[in-house]
């Protein structure tokens, strides 16, 4: 499956735009946001897509996202969320507290791990566990990150926007 990855937009509406054009190009078949959307507006330009997405700790209009993602035909899980894939199961955390980010990365439940908060993308192996971070849609004066990410084929690719 491929997926588009993307967190810590953190309202800049134009590089979520442009993240969505990319998503689009390129066929992805589920968008998953990692949090720190911050409002509605943030999310606007990924209509179209398939998305999913967990709450960060900057989401302060939860009931605005909850509601967008529900117009959107999409899928908005409170801070965490667990996708059943045909190459295995993925979890999906933004990464707030660290233990938690620790044991989802390390305790061998999961195929894939989605995580944001740290605004560094990477891609990290612990065993079986892929672990996956499109550092930050805002980019806060450094590059502006997505990351596309084939389960099937395990290629990931990060993209600056």
């Amino acid at each position: 499956m491929k997926l588009g990855l993307i967190s810590d937009s953190h309202d800049h509406i134009a590089h979520v735009e442009k993240a969505a054009e990319i998503f689009h190009q390129r066929q992805v078949e589920m968008v998953l946001h990692a949090g720190d959307m911050c409002s509605p507006p943030a999310i606007k330009p990924l209509k179209g897509l398939k998305l999913a997405g967990v709450f960060g700790n900057n989401d302060g209009e939860t009931v605005g996202l909850l509601r967008l993602f529900e117009k959107l035909g999409g899928r908005l899980e409170g801070e965490f969320l667990e996708l059943d894939l045909p190459e295995g199961k993925l979890a999906l955390y933004h990464g707030t507290v660290p233990p938690l980010r620790e044991s989802l990365m390390r305790g061998g439940l999961y195929r894939f791990v989605v995580l944001g908060h740290t605004h560094r993308g990477e891609r990290l192996q612990h065993g079986e566990t892929t672990i996956l971070n499109p550092g930050t849609a805002h980019g806060f004066g450094g590059p502006a990150t997505i990351m596309l990410f084939d389960t099937l084929t395990g290629v990931e690719e990060l993209i600056t926007l």
